[in-house]
């Protein structure tokens, strides 16, 4: 059964925020009040969210983004693909990627990803 993030309190519906965030890999403790960013667009980086939001303001023109971007249609493309595969999609968009649970489960046992990112892995989560 897939969890979901809270979004809102189940007291009285005010909405959550965050307030400490933690990185496994060097321990650094971030705390503050953060409002959360919640399914695939939470897990996009700064950058992709940014060109997410052009994206739409552009009304999805890849011409327009060309301008906003100054960079090259093939390039605007490119970026486009990485948002899509990094939301955990395939290129198409529509399918989800298929996770090679197996795979994930070797390198673990063989020492090649740790533990947490095995468990990203199996969720879904495209690492960079």
């Amino acid at each position: 059964m897939k969890k979901h993030q809270l979004q809102e309190c189940p007291v009285c519906s005010s909405a959550l925020m965050v307030s400490e965030y933690h990185c496994p890999g060097c321990e650094t403790v971030i705390r503050g009040r953060f409002l959360p960013l919640s399914g695939r667009l939470g897990r996009l980086s700064r950058e992709d969210q940014e060109f997410i939001e052009h994206f739409v303001r552009s009304r999805g023109s890849i011409k327009e983004m060309e301008k906003i971007l100054g960079v090259s249609y093939p390039t605007v493309r490119g970026m486009l693909n990485r948002v899509i595969e990094n939301m955990g999609y395939q290129d198409d968009g529509y399918r989800e990627v298929q996770v090679d649970r197996q795979e994930i489960l070797r390198k673990l046992e063989q020492g090649e990803i740790r533990a947490d990112e095995a468990a990203a892995q199996l969720r879904g989560e495209t690492q960079r």
